[in-house]
């Protein structure tokens, strides 16, 4: 079984043969993949070694040591975070090889084309229809929207419906949708930040070829779960060190700022750095759960903390700083490569932050899920569960 001397000792050669500081980055990060270190929980092969998801840091920090490069995980997280454990948990062994190696190096930047105009906390309302051709492949029409980095994008994870004639829930498939192809157009869709990272996706006559379908047909919603469960521990459960992120950035405008303190505002911000230590420690405690399997329900109350909190630390540092809280440094229309919320200024990250308790699901739905899901409780009446997604109202 690998251990972590084990990890310490295939690291090092790895380094040993592709030396950092005269490796190309992309042909170092190929290397890693290769060597089993990519993501250590992974299946031999697959850029893992079937080893302990929590050994990964011995293989982090001793990279980090070196000066290796990373793969930019800001830029790939909805390939690292939602498609990579949904093609390794659904994915036929071609699936597997084709996709994952250019995923976790970057050389192919994925986007999730889940949400749509008309469905976006009820996501198993979806309408975008996809019906088979003559020749066994699909033919996709439809809008998805709120799609992040598909101006980027080579790949993207589909849901669309190809049976209206069951409950909404058990009428979707799952593909995988190439977005350099004829009928995907991507339009920028700007924010209240003045960017645009996210966009709106138009599907029209999209052929994707059954070989491109993950899971069975007609069962895209159980493909889905695992796609959602693993988006809100991506979102919610990173990794940060004490005093990290927006409570951090939070934290050094006090201790630079005496002149702005008062006493209101050193409690609150005590009372947020107490809560930001406790969903640390949480997502800490979490991670170590997924090395146990693949994630629950618990993902969902992670989200929410980083939700609220990211809210709270924001409007609190606008509070604190005053007119210089309402500053912004560029409003300019771009489309970034991602997010940054410790970069930028205290407006940016107000504003910034109210998509959080929208983005990866509502802070509604997902008190839902918490409320009936963890806690037990009895789930909401649903008229329309048994009822045939045709005939739905709409």
């Amino acid at each position: 079984m690998t251990d972590a001397q084990d990890l310490r000792r295939r690291t090092a050669e790895l380094l040993a043969a592709h030396p950092p500081a005269t490796t190309d980055r992309l042909e170092f990060l190929r290397a890693r993949f290769d060597a089993g270190l990519a993501w250590v929980h992974f299946p031999a092969g697959l850029g893992g070694l079937d080893a302990p998801r929590s050994l990964q840091a011995v293989v982090d920090a001793e990279l980090a040591a070196a000066g290796a490069p990373d793969n930019d995980p800001g830029r790939i997280g909805i390939g690292l975070g939602m498609a990579a454990p949904t093609v390794l948990r659904f994915g036929t062994d071609e699936q597997k090889q084709r996709f994952l190696r250019p995923l976790w190096t970057g050389e192919e930047v994925w986007c999730q084309l889940f949400s749509e105009p008309g469905a976006g906390s009820d996501l198993a309302a979806l309408a975008t229809r996809a019906v088979r051709d003559d020749e066994g492949g699909w033919v996709v029409d439809g809008q998805k929207v709120w799609t992040s980095s598909a101006h980027l994008a080579r790949w993207a994870i589909l849901i669309a419906r190809t049976d209206p004639d069951v409950p909404k829930h058990r009428g979707i498939s799952y593909f995988i949708c190439d977005m350099t192809d004829p009928g995907v157009e991507v339009r920028p869709l700007r924010q209240i930040t003045g960017e645009a990272e996210f966009n709106e996706v138009f599907l029209t006559g999209v052929r994707i070829p059954d070989a491109h379908r993950l899971g069975a047909v007609g069962e895209g919603w159980k493909v889905a779960q695992t796609t959602l469960m693993n988006e809100r521990v991506a979102i919610g459960g990173s990794r940060i060190p004490r005093e990290g992120g927006m409570i951090g950035v939070a934290a050094a405008d006090w201790r630079a700022r005496p002149a702005l303190r008062t006493h209101d505002l050193h409690q609150r911000l005590l009372k947020l750095w107490v809560d930001a230590e406790v969903a640390r420690l949480t997502g800490e405690r979490l991670r170590q759960q997924l090395t146990k399997g693949q994630p629950g329900p618990e993902g969902s109350g992670m989200k929410l903390a980083f939700a609220r909190l990211a809210q709270e630390i924001s409007g609190w540092e606008v509070e604190f700083l005053a007119e210089d809280g309402l500053t912004y440094d560029d409003w300019t229309m771009r489309r970034p490569d991602g997010v940054d919320f410790t970069g930028r200024e205290a407006g940016y990250r107000y504003l910034r932050a109210k998509g959080n308790s929208i983005e990866g699901g509502t802070s509604e739905v997902l008190l839902n899920i918490v409320a009936e899901r963890v806690l037990g409780l009895p789930p909401e009446p649903r008229t329309d569960k048994d009822v045939a997604w045709k005939d739905l109202p709409r």
